[in-house]
C-alpha cells in the first residue's frame, strides 16, 4: 500500500543503524581466575549467537555500507562472524570511543559495597555521577560515546551501518535515542549477548526512531532468562572468590 503524502509534505528521509552487542564470552576460567576482559574471545555460545545474527541479516537481504566495532576482540570477532554468514566482505572500522564502560578493580572495593558497585550502574534510571565498579561514571561514558555518534551521523557516506559494541555503551546509545538526543541513562534496558537493536536517524539531532530493542535471534522471546547480565556476572564473581 502506498503512503499518502499530502500537498506540500515530504516524507522524512532516515538512515538505519543496526546496533549489536557482542556475542557471549567467559570472564572466569575453570579455576575461577579472571580472564582479561580486554582480550577475552567469544565462547562457543557467543560464536553461535553471532552466526545466528548474521543469518538473520542475510534472511532479510540486509547489506551494510559501513561496519564498526569497538576494537575489543569480542566485538571484532562478532562482526567478522556476522559478515561471514551474510557472505559480505567489508572492512571493519574501529571506534575506541565505543569501548565498554571502564570499571575499576573489584578487589579494591570493600566487600560491603561490592553488590552496589556491580549492579548500581545498570539499576533503573542512573545518575551521571554513578561509577561503574569504582571506575568510569555514567556521565563520562556519555561524554565519549555521544560525540562519536554525532560524527557518525555527520558522515553522509552510509545508509545502513552495523555497530558491534557492548552492553553499557549500547544502553547509552539507546537511552540517547529514546530521549530524542538526551543524556538520561536507562540502566534497565536489557542487552542480551549477540542481540540486535535497530534505530533510524534523520538529519536533525533529535530525529531518532527506535525500531527494535534487544532482539536475540537464537531466542527471540528470551524465554529462559530472568536475570540481568550484571546479576549473573556478579554471581560468577562471588563464586570465583570462593574457589
Amino acid at each position: 500500500m502506498s503512503t499518502p503524502t499530502g500537498p506540500g509534505y515530504q516524507l522524512p528521509k532516515r538512515r538505519r543503524i543496526y546496533l549489536m552487542r557482542h556475542g557471549d564470552v567467559t570472564y572466569f576460567d575453570a579455576s575461577g581466575q579472571t580472564i582479561d576482559p580486554e582480550r577475552v574471545p567469544l565462547n562457543d555460545n557467543g560464536c553461535a549467537q553471532a552466526d545466528a545474527a548474521g543469518r538473520a541479516f542475510a534472511g532479510q537481504n540486509v547489506r551494510f555500507d559501513r561496519v564498526i566495532a569497538s576494537g575489543m576482540p569480542r566485538t571484532v570477532e562478532t562482526a567478522q562472524r556476522v559478515l561471514a554468514q551474510m557472505g559480505q566482505h567489508a572492512d571493519i572500522g574501529i571506534e575506541p570511543a565505543w569501548e565498554e564502560i571502564r570499571g575499576g578493580k573489584p578487589g579494591s572495593i570493600p566487600p560491603a559495597d561490592l553488590e552496589a558497585a556491580f549492579l548500581g550502574a545498570f539499576d533503573g534510571i542512573v545518575a551521571e555521577d554513578m561509577k561503574f565498579l569504582g571506575g568510569e561514571t555514567i556521565g563520562e561514558l556519555f561524554d565519549r560515546v555521544l560525540p562519536a555518534m554525532a560524527a557518525l551521523r555527520d558522515d553522509p557516506s552510509w545508509d545502513v551501518v552495523l555497530l558491534v559494541l557492548h552492553g553499557g555503551v549500547n544502553r547509552a546509545i539507546l537511552s540517547h535515542a529514546i530521549t530524542a538526543g538526551g543524556r538520561t541513562f536507562f540502566g534497565h534496558l536489557a542487552q542480551a549477548t549477540g542481540c540486535i537493536n535497530a534505530l533510524d536517524v534523520g538529519d536533525a539531532p533529535r530525529d531518532w526512531v527506535v525500531r527494535l530493542i534487544n532482539h536475540s535471534p537464537p531466542s527471540p522471546l528470551h524465554r529462559d532468562v530472568r536475570n540481568t547480565t550484571m546479576e549473573m556476572l556478579y554471581a560468577q564473581f562471588i563464586q570465583s572468590r570462593r574457589n
